[in-house]
């Protein structure tokens, strides 16, 4: 009975860190798409901005 248990309670431990490790790649991958969507969003503001100089200048 003991070894049953003591594989139930391996597999269990098991489980638990393959489930850790799948949402910290999950929330890795979260963060880079945030980042990355938070610098087109600043690159876009910057090009609207130059834009927007631009165009002062040359009135």
């Amino acid at each position: 009975m003991a070894d049953n248990s003591s594989q139930m309670s391996y597999r269990v431990g098991e489980a638990k860190g393959q489930t850790q490790e799948k949402v910290s790649n999950m929330n890795d991958t979260v963060a880079k798409e945030s980042v990355q969507e938070t610098g087109q969003q600043m690159k876009a503001k910057a090009q609207g901005a130059a834009d927007a100089v631009k165009d002062a200048v040359n009135k």
